[in-house]
């Protein structure tokens, strides 16, 4: 039974929240959650939400609602956003080594239309500590990883990072997604361009096959793009997916555009843009792909899900599952039951 009332977020939790900078928030936000996951407490947050099940990559789904990566980097507290409801996680993006990432402030909100800019830079703790907090898990969702690679790995080494990555998740994961898109690490959306694509995910698939015969599973890969890609880039990307048999492609990651912004609080600030301003760019691209893939791979739908019009517009547009995280920022838990009961 759930004893927190979430409705009231808004009115005392976010204020709160909102008179710290939007990087210190984010970690009162991770150590709160971290601490309320111990099984004495967790209850006293559980949240009830409608079972909805959605069979997609082989993986059987309780709602299509996911919380999206760059939240809970390190999985440290991934029992306690389980039990607001999500019917699939994506902890990361974690890399080989641990990183500090770009230098402070790196974190913005832009209030007027609950959009967040971020350039943290995949600031994690490294894949190891990432393993051990996954291995100590009860979240009994599906759970995905995603990987990058460090900043100091030269982009043409890239690959080896992300097989770094995938060696040592493959067991304890349900899912891994591959982050080619991030704006915010120096060159690694080149990775969307065909040949460094092609060299990267062939290579992961390889791994993939050796992996599913030493651990008697078979762990879907899914490739995460950016919402600024050209048409031609989309149709390449979608091309290259499909023949090489990726299991699933994520539409977006956060945008560099700064149009639909222009003149709000932060709106000179570089990095990636997400939340309610991201919303039609991301579905644009979400459309686009979809009339690419033409079905043959599932799509998980993010940018902009912040009530359930919002996240029928993805599924409207193709997409088989959505995710968030702006939106639990600005509008506290009951966003996640709101979604999957009208969805």
């Amino acid at each position: 039974m759930q004893f927190i009332p979430y409705s009231l977020y808004p009115t005392f939790i976010r204020p709160f929240l909102f008179l710290l900078d939007a990087e210190t928030a984010h970690g009162v936000i991770i150590n709160s959650a971290k601490f309320c996951s111990k099984k004495p407490l967790l209850n006293l947050f559980k949240q009830e939400v409608s079972y909805s099940p959605v069979k997609v990559m082989g993986l059987e789904f309780k709602n299509p609602v996911g919380l999206a990566a760059g939240l809970d980097k390190n999985c440290e507290a991934i029992d306690f956003f389980g039990a607001l409801g999500f019917g699939h996680i994506e902890v990361g993006t974690v890399t080989p080594k641990p990183q500090d990432g770009n230098p402070k402030p790196r974190m913005f909100r832009i209030r007027s239309c609950q959009g967040i800019i971020n350039r943290m830079g995949f600031n994690n703790k490294g894949v190891d500590y990432l393993v051990e907090n996954l291995k100590k898990r009860t979240y009994k969702g599906v759970l995905g990883v995603s990987i990058g690679k460090n900043e100091t790995t030269p982009l043409e080494n890239a690959v080896d990072d992300y097989l770094i990555c995938m060696d040592k998740v493959y067991e304890y994961a349900d899912y891994i997604a591959v982050n080619i898109s991030c704006p915010n690490t120096p060159d690694l959306t080149k990775l969307q361009a065909r040949e460094p694509l092609e060299k990267l995910i062939k290579t992961l698939k390889e791994e993939q096959s050796k992996l599913q015969v030493q651990y008697n599973k078979y762990v879907p890969l899914v490739v995460k793009i950016g919402p600024d890609l050209t048409d031609d880039m989309i149709a390449t990307v979608c091309q290259l997916c499909v023949e090489l048999k990726v299991d699933g492609i994520t539409c977006t990651n956060t945008t560099t555009r700064r149009d639909v912004i222009h003149g709000m609080e932060h709106s000179g600030e570089w990095g990636g843009l997400s939340g309610e301003p991201l919303r039609v760019i991301a579905n644009n691209t979400l459309a686009k792909v979809n009339e690419n893939l033409k079905g043959a791979i599932p799509i998980i739908g993010v940018g902009g899900v912040s009530n359930v019009i919002s996240a029928r517009e993805k599924i409207n547009n193709g997409a088989s599952l959505v995710q968030l995280y702006s939106s639990l920022v600005y509008r506290g838990p009951n966003v996640v039951k709101n979604i999957v009961n009208h969805i």
